[in-house]
């Protein structure tokens, strides 16, 4: 069964020191565009996260974010007195080359730069990076769920959308019952109203057997036939048949425009121009499916 390319998913744990939020949120888009957000301590998991993300979500334009909430107790902290050393050599530095006064204070300067300060609620346990990738899979678990269920929705639809333009294409057929002897009879009666004109009969039946076979639509018929099959087909037996439906209702297109560029007829013009407009329809349908 196919899936929707949309879906969301949300997933929390609470461990002793603080709480883990994953939300994640897929759009369409034609090839996997991943994009990560998560406080620091994490991204030495960022690569393991994108790389669950892929397998699952495929395609799509997928946003991770993870949030942490402290619950414990006031977390201790301790200074990178190396880090903070080497910001106070350079700053000196910079201060003597742009020949500008030197703060009073440097110490309040340096413990605002960066991880000169570190919170030992930052540290990450073995138990937190488990919780961390298992409310990840919870997430994108429930995001999978969610694509299920819209592609069955899409499914219905898609059916339906199939079963109008096998509808339509069946209604063709009294049309097309008697259309090449109709067509035979009008040009013989258009020659014959030029009273001085001689119709050689042979090769009147060579050109009209040659113009007769330029509008027969019986390859296209079977050709579309064949199309609204598969595209049947594909629905029930691929998960990720966007791309694949995609081509098959261009397929389809073409066999539908072709069979109205010759139809020679207003019925069958009417007929075709509703079956362009659910083919539409099923076009606009399938950039929805993964």
């Amino acid at each position: 069964m196919i899936k929707s390319m949309t879906g969301f998913g949300k997933a929390m744990v609470q461990l002793p020191e603080r709480n883990i939020s994953v939300e994640v949120r897929v759009l369409n888009s034609k090839q996997l565009d991943l994009n990560v957000r998560y406080p620091s301590m994490y991204r030495e998991k960022e690569h393991e996260i994108r790389a669950i993300a892929g397998q699952i979500v495929q395609r799509g334009k997928v946003d991770i974010f993870v949030n942490t909430e402290n619950t414990g107790l006031a977390a201790s902290h301790s200074i990178n007195h190396d880090l903070a050393t080497g910001y106070f050599q350079e700053l000196k530095k910079l201060a003597n080359k742009l020949g500008v006064q030197e703060p009073a204070d440097y110490l309040s300067l340096l413990v605002r730069m960066p991880d000169v300060v570190k919170s030992s609620s930052e540290e990450v346990t073995d138990l937190e990076w488990n919780a961390l990738i298992s409310a990840v899979k919870e997430a994108l678990g429930k995001v999978d769920a969610f694509r299920s269920n819209e592609g069955f929705v899409l499914a219905v639809d898609l059916r339906k959308r199939v079963e109008n333009i096998t509808a339509l294409f069946a209604s063709l057929e009294p049309f097309e019952q008697g259309r090449m002897e109709q067509v035979r009879d009008r040009i013989r009666r258009d020659l014959q109203s030029v009273a001085e004109l001689k119709i050689d009969e042979n090769r009147f039946e060579q050109e009209l057997i040659y113009y007769l076979e330029k509008i027969d639509v019986t390859e296209e018929k079977v050709r579309l036939t064949k199309h609204l099959d598969y595209f049947i087909d594909t629905l029930g037996n691929d998960e990720s048949a966007g791309r694949k439906l995609g081509f098959v209702a261009q397929e389809m297109g073409r066999e539908i425009n072709t069979i109205g560029s010759k139809a020679n007829d207003a019925g069958m013009q009417q007929l075709v121009v509703a079956m362009k407009d659910e083919l539409e329809k099923i076009k606009e349908q399938v950039l929805n499916i993964l």
